[in-house]
C-alpha cells in the first residue's frame, strides 16, 4: 500500500462524503477509498475534519456517522485560491491550469467568464 499525504487523504475523504450526501460511518468511508486505508487513520481524519468545521457528525448507536458540512465547490475553490496566493507567478499557475483543462472543462470556464458576473451572497 502506498502512503498518502494527510492532505490528500483529507481531500479523498471529503470527496467520498460529498458523493454520498448522507451520513456515513467510518467503515463506510473506508470502503469507498482506494488503497485500503486503516480504519483508525480514516477515523482520525474524520475527527480532524469535524474539528475544522468541514464535517458534521452525529452519534448513531455507539459510533459517530459523518457528512459534509461545507459546500464542495466552495471548498475546492478555496484550495485553488490558496495555491494562487502563495505562488511566485500566479499568471503562470493559471496558464498551466487552463491548458490542462479538457475541452468540456474549457467550454464551461469560457461560459462562466463570458456570462454575467454572479452577485456575492
Amino acid at each position: 500500500m502506498s502512503r498518502r499525504r494527510l492532505g490528500q487523504l483529507e481531500a479523498e475523504v471529503l470527496a467520498v462524503l460529498a458523493g454520498s450526501g448522507d451520513f456515513m460511518s467510518t467503515s463506510q468511508v473506508c470502503s469507498e477509498l482506494d488503497g485500503d486505508p486503516a480504519y483508525t487513520t480514516v477515523n482520525t481524519v474524520l475527527h480532524r475534519l469535524h474539528d475544522k468545521g468541514m464535517v458534521e457528525r452525529r452519534l448513531r448507536g455507539r459510533a459517530f456517522v459523518h457528512r459534509l458540512a461545507v459546500d464542495e465547490s466552495g471548498l475546492a475553490a478555496e484550495r485553488m485560491f490558496g495555491h494562487l496566493r502563495v505562488a511566485n507567478d500566479p499568471s503562470s499557475v493559471l496558464n498551466q491550469f487552463v491548458h490542462g483543462l479538457s475541452e468540456s472543462e474549457a467550454a464551461a470556464l469560457r461560459a462562466i467568464l463570458d456570462g454575467p458576473p454572479e452577485e456575492a451572497t
